[in-house]
């Protein structure tokens, strides 16, 4: 009889984030895939669980799903990424793929999520959301992407380093505007920290701090129709450009004030035959 391959969550920073049902599992099975080793056998300790562990991470080969494949031919296998749910933003989406293909059962035990408990603790619109993952290492990339959700209406989330969220941010002003923004660090642990505000203030305020740690970004998306301040600033617009301003140069000077993104008020104008 096959086996079954278990997507086992793991805690995202405190270690008591575990369900009864996923320390059973791990208990239980015949190999434990680890995205991080390490990581794994940290946890395993700590719930003094002893299990056999082999790493599967984003430059494992084919040869390494064929092995975790082979041990599902007669025993359980487990696969715990380095923190949260495994085969989101992480290559375990391979692994299951071929075992559903090979004709495995897959089950996943849930647990923690970063972009859940991002999410539910905005304060921004839970009813629709869009993950992002981790933007683009590559800036020009990152600007792509942005500019093709500017007009996305569901909240929006992202991971991002620490060392890239002040030009991140920088890039959701350009080209999302001012939006309401919640900035979520290091999500369970120790200093656990939610800033609420927008895009703007955010800009402004974290030039001027240490940045640590990891960062869960929800962002607010467009809702129905562009939000108000959009509608203020392209009504001021119209007023400069019928004063004989030209249109380039009021959109520049607007979007200069209010910190909204010029390519958004110039799709707005357009769209408007401004």
């Amino acid at each position: 009889m096959s086996g079954t391959l278990y997507l086992v969550a793991t805690p995202i920073g405190n270690l008591e984030d575990m369900t009864f049902r996923a320390l059973r599992v791990l208990s239980e099975v015949d190999l434990v895939a680890a995205e991080d080793t390490r990581t794994a056998r940290k946890l395993l300790s700590h719930y003094d669980i002893k299990a056999k562990i082999v790493s599967y991470f984003e430059h494992s080969g084919p040869s390494k799903i064929e092995y975790i494949l082979s041990t599902l031919e007669s025993g359980d296998v487990a696969l715990v990424s380095e923190a949260g749910m495994p085969a989101i933003s992480d290559p375990g989406y391979e692994l299951v793929r071929s075992a559903w293909e090979s004709g495995f059962r897959v089950v996943p035990v849930p647990g923690a999520s970063a972009v859940i408990a991002a999410v539910a603790a905005s304060g921004l619109p839970t009813d629709r959301f869009c993950y992002f993952g981790f933007l683009p290492r590559k800036k020009g990339d990152r600007k792509a992407l942005l500019s093709e959700v500017a007009a996305e209406r569901a909240t929006m989330v992202f991971f991002e380093s620490p060392h890239r969220l002040l030009e991140t941010l920088g890039l959701l002003v350009e080209h999302l505007g001012r939006r309401r923004l919640v900035i979520a660090r290091e999500l369970t642990k120790l200093h656990e920290e939610f800033w609420r505000g927008d895009t703007v203030v955010a800009l402004e305020q974290w030039r001027h701090r240490e940045i640590k740690g990891e960062f869960t970004l929800v962002v607010e998306g467009v809702g129905d129709g562009m939000p108000p301040d959009v509608e203020k600033a392209l009504t001021l617009v119209k007023a400069l450009v019928e004063e004989g301003v030209p249109r380039p140069e009021a959109l520049r000077a607007v979007a200069r004030v209010t910190g909204l993104s010029k390519r958004t008020l110039y799709r707005r104008a357009m769209d408007d035959e401004f």
